[in-house]
């Protein structure tokens, strides 16, 4: 028999979600590197993008729940702590080095298909590289010149093959970024990297589906399977399986909200007296938050499309290139296009687009927000 759902106001769900998103409270990671790891692990990835008229999106994600962030910070807990490493989740992220088995597999993957167009390698090249890698240390594209340039496959390729032997070594485990200086990165053994004699064993397929639903918990307090799931649609069924088992087991609760009750969710009862969210907390957020990057369910809990435009082109864009949601207390109520103007040391409104109704005192609000943001924008040695 099914258990019956409880139906939830939309007020709830979203005070859910902004609280174990950790978008409740001022600092609730501490500062410094050690602040990095906790919110790494604490939200199971922090993305990582190209994007540069503001600060990078993973320096962006960190900051929001970091105010005392430095970039810095980020670097140490990557090249010196090494509690963070670079791989794909649903796009390439930061995720925590604790976390390391659980990926495992899709590297192993990767080593099954060596001859992928977007990651593949020649033999000979690629163990030509770990010996070099193995005998220097740590490697950049830049620091490989002495190679015949060839022709762009696609768009974000390279000219030099050695690009292609680093990005197998990645995908594949072998290799990890030891170091990041904005886009550029240093690949290391992974094994020199970690310090291991031996790699960690890899999880299994239900142990998998376990990390991805605890993630989910941890991160969203409320759920869906498309939610806990996100870019890995092969983990479903596992997931769908221990969610039911926790439904019977009454761990969880399944629950509608409001208004849309063909999405179904599950939530852990305890969760279900949540407080409000207090209503003077004003984050600006990027694109790439984890909070925006699942789109169906944004719509979902704050009745709000964000359009990302960045790769359209200009006459049809409505928000703007790089518009960034803000959000007061539990609502959205801005998406701002913004651009920092970095010789002269200025955030740059381009477009500002209002969600809510605008009054005198959230504009001042979402001023005094802007002003901290842009202060952040300003010391970006490591950043570029």
């Amino acid at each position: 028999m099914t258990a019956p759902s409880r139906s939830i106001s939309p007020a709830l769900a979203r005070a859910i979600w902004l609280r174990a998103q950790k978008l409740d409270t001022a600092e609730p990671f501490g500062s410094g590197p050690e602040a990095v790891r906790l919110a790494t692990e604490h939200l199971g990835y922090v993305q990582i993008d190209t994007i540069n008229v503001i600060e990078r999106c993973h320096h962006h994600i960190l900051f929001t729940r970091i105010p005392s962030y430095r970039r810095e910070d980020l670097q140490q807990a990557q090249s010196v702590d090494k509690s963070v490493f670079e791989y794909w989740t649903h796009a390439l992220a930061y995720v925590p080095s604790s976390d390391y088995r659980y990926f495992i597999a899709a590297m192993d993957g990767y080593t099954a298909r060596p001859n992928s167009e977007f990651v593949g390698a020649s033999e000979q090249d690629y163990k030509a590289l770990l010996k070099r890698i193995r005998t220097e240390g740590p490697l950049s594209i830049r620091d490989i010149e002495d190679e015949v340039l060839v022709e762009k496959t696609h768009l974000w390729a390279s000219r030099k093959p050695s690009k292609r032997a680093l990005n197998f070594g990645f995908y594949s485990g072998d290799l990890t970024v030891s170091s990041r200086l904005g886009m550029l990165k240093s690949y290391e053994l992974a094994a020199r990297h970690f310090g291991w004699s031996r790699r960690p064993k890899a999880a299994s397929e239900e142990q998998y589906a376990q990390y991805l639903l605890r993630r989910a918990l941890r991160a969203q307090g409320i759920i869906s399977l498309e939610s806990a799931t996100y870019g890995d649609a092969r983990s479903k069924p596992l997931v769908k399986g221990l969610i039911e088992a926790a439904v019977k087991r009454k761990k969880l609760v399944p629950v509608q909200i409001k208004g849309a009750e063909a999405s179904p969710l599950w939530v852990e009862p305890a969760l279900l007296d949540s407080a409000p969210v207090d209503p003077s907390v004003v984050h600006i957020l990027s694109p790439f938050d984890p909070l925006i990057i699942q789109r169906k369910r944004l719509k979902l809990f704050f009745d709000y499309d964000h359009r990302f435009e960045a790769y359209v082109p200009p006459a049809k864009r409505v928000m703007g290139y790089f518009a960034l949601p803000v959000l007061v207390g539990d609502r959205i109520v801005a998406a701002i296009d913004l651009k920092m103007d970095r010789q002269a040391g200025k955030l740059l409104v381009q477009k500002w687009n209002w969600i809510a109704p605008e009054t005198p005192a959230l504009q001042a609000t979402i001023d005094e927000a802007l002003h901290r943001f842009e202060a952040f924008q300003k010391p970006t040695v490591l950043a570029d």
